[in-house]
């Protein structure tokens, strides 16, 4: 969801019961976001300048505990108004899924004629729950730092700070760990005592890693568990069909990689936990009597309440996760109004895969941003590449070791010039092609913060970026601003607020995106094909063709006629992948 979309969703959500995740890595963003909302709640606010010595770590404590004092406070007058209003609590019970338990006892109580103001006021302090206040690491994003071209120790690294800043809040909640494995980051998290079990084996603070596949889960969890630390939740994304930055997986489709999770869950659990008694062991740490408690959950792509009921009851995960329909909800979401109207108009040829994040991570997006504009507007000027004022994702030491940014100026003039060069020895396909990917590039950690800024009338400064915006392909398919109970009453199946357009399954849509995405990779190369890159695009294929057949058997004894529909679209996207011819390599 970015770095604003969700910079202050709890605060608007939690009460409700409802659980998103901030992104903290961006400690500007978030010390604006102290000042907007210490103001707004009347709170005592205390500017953290960068003239503070751990500025960064310091600035995200201080907001984390903010937005979890607002979120009690809200919590607390929403089970008042619960309490005291008859047509608040039928309109919460209308958002609520009809298996809930937690509704049937509210709908009892209210069933009795007079409700006891009392015995509501106790079951709700009883049964709800505000939503967790999680946060977001992408482990990539782990720039050193300098003062005065002098490195700074390790644990002043941006991802470094981020963790310390969360793991001195007060928040009782979970840190998201995404975009890989990160060794040394991973290790810092010993340096905090609240990410280790206590006496009675209770986490304070967990451990949340989004992967891609099993065995990615199983490498990074047992890592980690030398450590004495325990991973609580694997959140499996969508390789592909997700918001933001998108890592493919080597054709290993969703279903598949959900259905391995949940034949080997108990598998993982027991490994991981005897790992974990040997790591808590030798730091002579209280060790659990049982495993701790581990949750299987998914997310990308999920579209309608059907879609996510077969994810619960096929799979067994624990729960699933929506993030791009909530960029519709003005009261979920930090979003502009000028990239939510575009967003309301994006039809399916509108969202797509580019190559604009400097990570160099295919990053899904939509055509007609504001941030494209004033891009093009610099390339037409030649005038390529951002100023690159917070270098969040200045990475590449390409050209020293305190790193610079593919999308900043200084970085594509240089490769820019280099390119010139060797313009003889080239096609002009694949000269423009390496010349479009050098200025493609993308200011993403401003161009993703701005969203909150344009929103709340918070000043801008230095060179017009405008907004980036990262929906995943699903946008496609709603089409209208919708309340933030209207959602909540679409995702449990009590009414719908997609589109008319006809929308394919989930399953079917990755697939889609697959196959697109292996003619994208042979008809994009701008280099010399290699026996490395034709062995991959063949590995890539064979299990495209193998997740087929999985779908295939997995709905070949469904009657409905959607999924027949959906029989004939696997069948239609096999014939397609069929037809793709994987490049022979030629040694010259």
């Amino acid at each position: 969801m970015g770095l604003a979309f969700t910079i202050d969703s709890p605060i608007r959500v939690a009460q409700y019961g409802i659980s998103s995740v901030i992104s903290i890595i961006d400690d500007d963003l978030v010390e604006k976001m102290n000042a907007f909302y210490s103001e707004k709640f009347n709170k005592p606010y205390k500017e953290i300048t960068k003239k503070t010595h751990d500025y960064r770590a310091e600035r995200i404590t201080s907001y984390l505990n903010l937005v979890d004092e607002v979120v009690k406070e809200k919590f607390s007058k929403f089970k008042t108004e619960l309490s005291d209003s008859k047509i608040a609590l039928e309109n919460f019970l209308a958002t609520l899924p009809n298996t809930s338990d937690f509704k049937k006892g509210l709908s009892n109580l209210m069933h009795e004629g007079v409700v006891l103001k009392d015995n509501l006021k106790n079951y709700l302090e009883t049964h709800l729950k505000a939503g967790d206040i999680d946060v977001n690491i992408m482990t990539k994003v782990d720039k050193d730092n300098f003062e005065k071209s002098e490195q700074l120790p390790t644990m002043f690294n941006d991802a470094h700070a981020s963790l310390r800043g969360f793991a001195k809040s007060n928040l009782r909640s979970s840190v998201v760990l995404s975009a890989g494995m990160n060794p040394r980051l991973y290790s810092y998290f010993e340096t905090f005592k609240d990410f280790f079990p206590d006496e009675k084996g209770q986490l304070k603070k967990k451990i949340i890693l989004k992967v891609s596949d099993y065995r990615s889960a199983i490498i990074q969890g047992k890592f980690l568990a030398k450590k004495g630390l325990w991973v609580s939740e694997y959140r499996i994304e969508s390789g592909l069909n997700c918001g933001g930055h998108a890592f493919a997986t080597d054709g290993f489709l969703l279903g598949p990689i959900l259905e391995e999770f949940k034949s080997k869950k108990v598998e993982l659990i027991r490994d991981t936990h005897a790992v974990l008694v040997k790591g808590l062991s030798h730091k002579e740490l209280e060790i659990p009597t049982e495993p701790l408690e581990l949750k299987i959950t998914v997310q990308g792509g999920v579209g309608t309440a059907n879609e996510q009921s077969f994810l619960l009851d096929h799979y067994d995960v624990d729960s699933v996760g929506w993030g791009t329909p909530f960029l519709l909800v003005p009261e979920a979401t930090s979003v502009d109004q000028q990239t939510r109207d575009l967003m309301l108009k994006a039809q399916e040829k509108d969202l797509y895969l580019s190559g604009i994040s400097p990570l160099g991570v295919p990053f899904n997006t939509i055509k007609g941003t504001t941030n494209e504009f004033y891009k093009q507007q610099r390339i037409k000027n030649d005038k390529a590449g951002s100023s690159c004022p917070k270098k969040l994702l200045a990475l590449s030491k390409e050209f020293g070791a305190e790193g610079i940014c593919t999308a900043s100026k200084k970085y594509q003039d240089a490769k820019l010039q280099a390119l010139e060069t060797k313009k003889e020895s080239l096609t002009t396909t694949l000269y423009n092609n390496a010349k479009a990917k050098i200025t493609e590039k993308t200011c993403l950690c401003v161009g993703l913060a701005n969203a909150s800024y344009i929103e709340n009338d918070i000043a801008i400064k230095g060179q017009k970026q405008g907004v980036v915006v990262c929906p995943g392909p699903n946008l496609a398919y709603f089409n209208r601003e919708t309340s933030l109970f209207d959602m909540m009453k679409h995702i449990n199946g009590n009414a719908s607020v997609l589109s008319h357009i006809n929308r394919p399954n989930m399953f079917v849509k990755e697939l889609k995106m697959y196959v697109d995405y292996l003619k994208n990779e042979i008809q994009s190369l701008s280099e010399d094909i290699t026996v490395k890159q034709v062995k991959k695009w063949n590995a890539f294929k064979s299990n495209l063709f193998k997740g087929i057949s999985y779908y295939q058997d997995l709905f070949l004894s469904s009657t409905t006629s959607d999924y027949k529909n959906i029989q004939e679209e696997f069948q239609l996207y096999k014939a397609e992948l069929e037809a793709i011819i994987i490049p022979e390599f030629v040694k010259v």
